[in-house]
C-alpha cells in the first residue's frame, strides 16, 4: 500500500526516532498508532518483587544464598535494621520511664512552690523588733587569717538567721563609723561574759554589742574593758541562771545572735538558751549537772568558733 508522501514523512520521523538506537533493518515501518505498549504489572506484583530483606532473611528460604547475594553495606544496614526491631521494646519502655520522670519532676515543682507560698504567708505574720545588735569588728589586729575568716562566717550565719527570724532584728549594716558615733552612749549594752551584771531582760529600745572577737581565749576580758573604757553598759546573758557547762562561758557571734532571736520569739531564756547551744559545749539544765559530762568535748575543740563575745 502506499501512503501520499506528506504521510509517509510524518509516520517516519517519529519511527527514526523510536529506531535510532537499534540496527537498521528491511522490515517494513509500522505507524506510531498500531505499536503496541508493554504491559505495566499491577501493584501488587511491584510490592511483590521489592520484598523487604530483612522479611525474605527471616522467611528462612535461602538464607544464605540471601546473604551471599548482598553487599558488605546492604549486610550492615541489614544488621542494623534487625537489632532496631529487637529493640523496640527496650525503647518504649525508656520512654514510659522518662515520661515518669518528667511527671514526678512536675510535681516536685509544684510542691516546692506551694511550700515557698507557705513561706510567704508566714513571712507576713513576721513582726520586726526594734532591738538593735551590733557586731564590733575592730579586734582584726588581734586576729591571724584564719581567725578573721571564722568571724566573716559566724556573720554571715547571723544574716542568714535574721532573715529567718519571727522577729528579726533591724537589718545588718556594714559602717565605717564607730557604733559610739552613731547611737547615743546611754542606748548602748555590749555583751560580755565578763561583766559582773547579769541580763534578765531585752529592752527592745537598746542597741545590744557583740564582740567580734575570734580569740582562742588569748584576750580575756578585752570587750569587758572595752566597754568600761567607752563609758558604755555592758552585761551577761542569763547562762548561768539555766545552764551547766563544761567549758568556760564564752560563745561564737552567731550563737549570741541566734540565742537574742530565740529570746524575742519565745521570752523564755532557757528555751532559747537550749535551741541554740550546740552538745559540743556539754550544756545541761541546772538541776542536772550530774549528766552533764555525757556531752562534753575536748577543749580544743571548744575553743576553735569560741568569741569572747558574752
Amino acid at each position: 500500500m502506499k501512503y501520499p508522501a506528506c504521510a509517509e514523512k510524518q509516520i517516519r520521523k517519529p519511527s527514526q526516532k523510536l529506531m535510532s538506537s537499534e540496527t537498521p533493518t528491511d522490515s517494513p515501518e509500522v505507524p506510531m498508532e498500531n505499536t503496541p505498549f508493554p504491559e505495566v504489572p499491577d501493584v501488587e506484583g511491584k510490592v511483590k518483587s521489592n520484598d523487604n530483606p530483612l522479611e525474605r532473611l527471616e522467611a528462612g528460604s535461602g538464607k544464605e544464598e540471601c546473604l551471599e547475594s548482598m553487599s558488605k553495606r546492604q549486610r550492615k544496614k541489614l544488621l542494623k535494621q534487625k537489632q532496631w526491631e529487637e529493640q523496640k521494646d527496650l525503647r518504649r519502655q525508656k520512654r514510659k520511664e522518662k515520661r515518669q520522670k518528667r511527671k514526678l519532676e512536675r510535681q516536685s515543682k509544684l510542691d516546692s512552690s506551694s511550700e515557698g507560698n507557705d513561706r510567704k504567708c508566714m513571712r507576713r505574720e513576721v513582726v520586726p523588733s526594734t532591738l538593735r545588735l551590733i557586731v564590733d569588728c575592730s579586734f582584726d589586729d588581734l586576729m591571724v587569717l584564719k581567725d578573721v575568716k571564722k568571724l566573716h562566717k559566724q556573720i554571715q550565719r547571723c544574716y542568714a538567721e535574721n532573715r529567718k527570724a519571727f522577729h528579726p532584728v533591724q537589718d545588718i549594716q556594714i559602717r565605717t563609723e564607730h557604733y559610739s558615733e552613731l547611737i547615743k552612749k546611754e542606748d548602748l549594752v555590749y555583751l560580755t561574759s565578763d561583766s559582773p551584771d547579769v541580763l534578765r531582760e531585752l529592752d527592745e529600745k537598746k542597741a545590744y554589742v557583740i564582740g567580734g572577737l575570734v580569740d582562742h581565749n588569748h584576750h580575756k576580758g578585752i570587750t569587758y574593758r572595752k566597754a568600761v573604757e567607752l563609758g558604755i553598759g555592758h552585761a551577761q546573758l542569763p547562762l548561768g541562771n539555766f545552764v551547766k557547762m563544761n567549758s568556760r562561758k564564752v560563745l561564737a557571734v552567731n550563737h549570741v545572735f541566734e540565742i537574742i532571736l530565740a529570746y524575742l520569739e519565745k521570752r523564755d531564756w532557757k528555751e532559747a538558751f537550749f535551741s541554740v547551744l550546740p552538745q559540743r559545749k556539754g550544756a545541761v539544765p541546772l538541776g542536772e549537772a550530774n549528766d552533764s559530762s555525757k556531752h562534753a568535748l575536748s577543749g580544743k575543740e571548744d575553743e576553735d568558733n569560741d568569741s569572747d563575745s558574752n
